[in-house]
């Protein structure tokens, strides 16, 4: 049985971080610097991360091989199963044209800037971020407002504004569901966490959001609409991720802020009236029936149907699942003090949940779909064709990020940096979000930054005797305010909205204040759990 040692540089705490933290610092070089694409990054740093485990840490060629493999398959499924599956249902609303329609009945409620943000950056945006994620909500989101007339580069920053308050608990949880994976710890518990440390943050944001759009004078005309729609959202991603999971909590929450708008504004109008910088002639819309209307959110209403029968149906669908100790790798690796409490033999089980899988919910309301949208084989095929092309460099991301993360953990890397940032003592809590904005702000994706960062923040406050499950809450919660201001949200949003080069520099700059202060504010939300109401964390 293969030893962690984590002092492998030189008997030194310091030096030996800088070793460890050598495949984050290279993930960052490549992807900010070098500018290469997320999948080559990843690439880049997961080799990075064997050089560091073998010559460094001493790792067994075998192990590191097989550890590799281990995380990959995570990767693939269950996280990049549910991204495939939700891409697929996405895409095909898309190919028969129903998503037009989508969009043109939320278009048609209101002419006012300030609402149409409401409507379309936040609720909407925060629908697709739990439907399908992974850049889409931002770019269908900015799309949709350079259409109604919006500058590309408000129309940009205002979506990437909005994309906070649902990246969490995005892609029919897999963010939670990763960051399970990685700890270990109970995924109910981490969905609880979230939402309690998320949810406060969620009732501001619409209001945050008319202030960048206009200062004090833009939200005071549209004040009761923001503040309703906040606490639609607020209170809904509270209730469902306390005590349904992570799966539907996007899903649930937009749908609640966007019916509750369109409910809202019926009996409610703005009294004054709003321009914004380089607003464009308003694009005409087709007026949408009721029964059209209903037929293209069909698959939408279909996804939540089969994803919560799938939720209740989850002990009796769980006995059909495939559980084995993975070959090479289970109870070979000795975890040590003080990263453990004593030595102990390193776990490595792979569970194939290949019926009870939220993605195969999601297939089946593909499945379902087919037959409402009344959808021919050829067209079907279509869509599977060209989901599996536009996704096949993401998957690969995924599989590659979690082997660089579960290899970490596996070869002592992640508890080096454990102990060193224990050393940061009774602030950590707040760093501790800061080094979730961080993760996202690297790889672009909160599932990213789970794999990445999760496992070393339950290590550190193993360290310093901290909840465990509110710091690797932390982890998610404070890595969705850097996803406004990663490279690949930006030019996403740039991509979508045709905006200029000049604009895409300057959109950065618009985001990155926004970006800091409400990370800033997740931390302290995070030291008020930690020390101030800790009965009320999870």
């Amino acid at each position: 049985m293969w030893q962690h040692n984590y002092l492998p540089v030189g008997n030194s705490l310091a030096l030996s971080s800088l070793v460890a933290a050598i495949p984050i610092f290279t993930i960052l070089l490549m992807l900010a610097v070098v500018k290469k694409a997320p999948w080559i990054s990843a690439l880049t740093g997961l080799a990075t991360a064997a050089l560091v485990a073998l010559f460094a840490y001493g790792m067994p060629a075998p192990l590191l091989v097989t550890t590799v493999f281990y995380g990959a398959a995570q990767g693939l499924f269950p996280i990049g199963w549910v991204v495939f599956t939700a891409v697929l249902l996405y895409n095909l609303t898309v190919k028969t044209g129903k998503f037009e329609v989508v969009k043109n009945s939320i278009g048609n409620l209101t002419d006012d800037r300030r609402l149409q943000a409401l409507l379309i950056a936040f609720a909407f945006g925060a629908f697709i971020e739990g439907a399908a994620g992974f850049g889409t909500p931002v770019a269908v989101a900015a799309a949709m407002l350079t259409g109604l007339g919006f500058s590309p580069f408000f129309a940009g920053g205002i979506c990437l504004l909005a994309n906070t308050a649902p990246v969490a608990f995005g892609s029919i949880g897999i963010p939670i569901l990763t960051l399970q994976g990685v700890t270990g710890l109970p995924l109910g518990a981490l969905s609880a966490g979230v939402g309690r440390i998320c949810a406060p943050i969620s009732i501001i944001v619409p209001s945050y959001l008319m202030l960048v759009m206009g200062g004090w004078k833009a939200l005071r005309g549209v004040l009761p609409a923001a503040l309703f729609c906040g606490l639609a959202f607020g209170g809904v991603q509270f209730f469902v991720s306390n005590f349904m999971g992570p799966d539907l909590v996007d899903i649930l929450s937009s749908l609640s802020a966007l019916g509750g708008l369109v409910i809202f504004l019926k009996v409610w109008k703005p009294k004054d009236k709003f321009h914004m910088a380089g607003d464009g002639p308003v694009a005409p819309r087709p007026v949408v029936s009721g029964g059209d209307t209903l037929m293209a959110w069909s698959p939408f209403i279909l996804l939540v149907i089969c994803v919560l029968v799938w939720g209740m149906l989850k002990p009796t669908l769980n006995k059909q699942s495939i559980i084995f100790e993975w070959p090479g790798l289970h109870n070979l690796v000795q975890t040590m003090p003080p990263v453990s409490a004593k030595a102990a033999p390193y776990a490595a089980k792979y569970r194939f949940d290949w019926l009870s899988a939220a993605g195969t919910a999601c297939l089946l309301s593909v499945f379902l779909s087919v037959l409402v949208l009344r959808v021919s084989i050829r067209t079907f095929f279509e869509v599977l064709g060209s989901t599996v092309r536009q996704l096949i460099f993401a998957e690969l991301t995924i599989a590659t990020m979690l082997g660089l993360a579960i290899l970490m953990n596996y070869s002592g890397a992640t508890g080096t940096l454990g102990m060193a940032f224990a050393g940061t003592g009774v602030i950590f809590p707040f760093f501790s979000a800061l080094l979730g904005w961080l993760g996202v702000f690297l790889t672009g994706s909160d599932t990213s930054a789970n794999a990445l960062f999760g496992n070393l923040q339950v290590v550190t406050a193993h360290q310093l005797n901290m909840n465990a499950v509110l710091m690797a809450s932390a982890n998610s919660s404070g890595g969705v305010m850097g996803k406004m201001i990663s490279l690949h949200s930006i030019a996403v949003a740039s991509a979508a909205t045709s905006m200029s080069r000049a604009d895409e520099t300057k959109l950065f700059r618009f985001t990155l204040k926004h970006s800091v202060f409400l990370a800033c504010m997740i931390g302290l939300i995070v030291m008020f759990y930690a020390y101030v109401a800790p009965s009320l964390a999870p």
